[in-house]
């Protein structure tokens, strides 16, 4: 009977799974876009309902040949940064997951700023000081949605970065791994581990958070009964990591000074810097790229928040790639126009 290991990739603008079989080939996908919420100017959303369901639903679809057993093994990879909150007993969400483009804390980061805050976060975790990380996204939840501080101070709340949500709603472990927790503003990326000061300086509880992990070893295994992916339950999950740092670990990037460039989303190079972390001194960020076998291989980073973001904009929010397709295509319509151009988009713009 023929084995697989399934990879789950949640993006920032779709939810895939992707069967591979035991030569890297790629046997079967699922894909499925998900709104977009945009509740003000530089504010982005996305409902934890919809990544979810997104992803049950494209896991089913790669699912759909195979017999249980099949499946040895899941990997997660995720859109980074975008932080969740939820009712650790009910599962429910205390509010949107708010995504890492959104820029809602700006105002919070300069004023940590004024406090000098901006090289004891550097040297601690590698990050600028910026609304584009977790820290601050967790606060302002914490501080605006009614009752959830003090829920958090009783335990009765769990923060998750989009892997770390995919993973708990799977297994049941509350667990992150090394790439996505250096993408907080909260971990000590040469202690590989939270950092009780800067938790403190932000008001948040080290209670809501989850526990570091490698990047490869069983985290738990897929509970019975979960829709859609009932033919992989008791199978393990037992890998994960950011998708920017997954995408340098796929092109082969494993000696020093190699990097790659992804065009998605946005845009994200990353060069692998090895064993020792690299401080950047001209605005690059320093994360961790993954860690493996008692072993910590960090990076460097420069992001472009806008890219396929730019020309999905355009088309969902504009209309001008499909008014201008319609007229091209001899007068039809913009609905028929748009699906063909979300396919295109689909194609070369994946996350």
């Amino acid at each position: 009977m023929e084995q697989y290991i399934l990879a789950l990739d949640q993006g920032t603008t779709s939810s895939r799974a992707i069967l591979f079989d035991r030569r890297g080939q790629i046997a079967s996908v699922g894909q499925y876009d998900f709104p977009q919420i945009y509740p003000q100017t530089g504010w982005v959303e996305h409902d934890p309902a919809d990544i979810w369901s997104s992803e049950s639903r494209a896991a089913a679809d790669a699912l759909r040949p195979l017999r249980p057993g099949q499946v040895m093994g899941i990997g997660v990879t995720n859109q980074r940064e975008t932080t969740v909150l939820w009712d650790k007993n009910s599962g429910e969400p205390v509010y949107n997951a708010i995504v890492w483009q959104c820029r809602r804390t700006a105002e919070l980061c300069e004023e940590l700023k004024k406090q000098g805050l901006t090289e004891r976060i550097q040297s601690t975790t590698g990050l600028l000081l910026d609304a584009y990380f977790s820290a601050t996204k967790i606060r302002w939840i914490l501080d605006h949605v009614p009752g959830v501080r003090e829920r958090a101070l009783r335990g009765e709340i769990l923060f998750g970065t989009v892997e770390t949500y995919l993973i708990w709603k799977l297994t049941g472990e509350h667990v992150t791994d090394f790439s996505n927790a250096s993408r907080t503003m909260l971990f000590d990326i040469h202690k590989l581990q939270w950092d009780e000061e800067l938790c403190a300086l932000l008001g948040i509880p080290m209670s809501i958070l989850p526990r570091p992990v490698s990047n490869s070893e069983t985290y738990g295994y897929v509970k019975p009964g979960i829709p859609g992916f009932e033919k992989v339950a008791g199978v393990p999950v037992c890998g994960a990591a950011g998708d920017q740092q997954a995408a340098l670990f796929g092109q082969g990037c494993f000696t020093p000074g190699e990097a790659k460039n992804t065009y998605g989303t946005g845009c994200f190079t990353l060069m692998n810097t090895g064993e020792t972390p690299v401080l950047s001194q001209n605005g690059l960020l320093t994360c961790i790229g993954w860690g493996l076998e008692g072993k910590t291989t960090y990076i460097l980073e420069g992001s472009v928040f806008n890219a396929g973001s730019s020309i999905q904009w355009l088309r969902d929010e504009l209309h001008l790639l499909a008014e201008r397709f319609a007229l091209r295509r001899n007068g039809r319509s913009p609905r028929t126009a748009r699906q063909f151009i979300s396919q295109q988009l689909a194609e070369q713009y994946g996350n």
